[in-house]
């Protein structure tokens, strides 16, 4: 697959993983990052900005957590309109994905 499409793909279906995340558990950005980047490639320098944005359309908010290792951590959680937002996205990623597994399953 050339470069340009799968980091497109990757872009398109971020914002989903994020909250997907999210919604199994609380996660600090570092850990949301590090577990996108064992799964899809995803590095860090996506995921900062995109958590910030995520914050400010009021998808998720944060807390402070002490951490025995140096400055508290700030975690994430998906606020009552992320949580809604994932169950959207969610639905319009399986109807998406449905209908291109459909179209790619009819190519010869």
């Amino acid at each position: 697959m050339p470069e340009a499409i799968e980091i497109q793909l990757k872009k398109g279906a971020l914002e989903l993983c994020v909250l997907a995340l999210l919604s199994q558990h609380d996660s600090y950005a570092y850990e949301i990052a590090s577990r996108l980047a064992d799964a899809i490639g995803m590095g860090e320098g996506t995921i900062y900005p995109l958590m910030r944005r995520l914050q400010s359309d009021g998808l998720v908010e944060t807390y402070l957590v002490e951490s025995k290792e140096g400055p508290p951590r700030k975690y994430y959680r998906l606020s009552e309109g992320g949580r809604k937002s994932f169950i959207s996205q969610q639905a319009a990623w399986k109807s998406f994905s449905g209908a291109v597994e459909t179209i790619l399953g009819g190519v010869q």
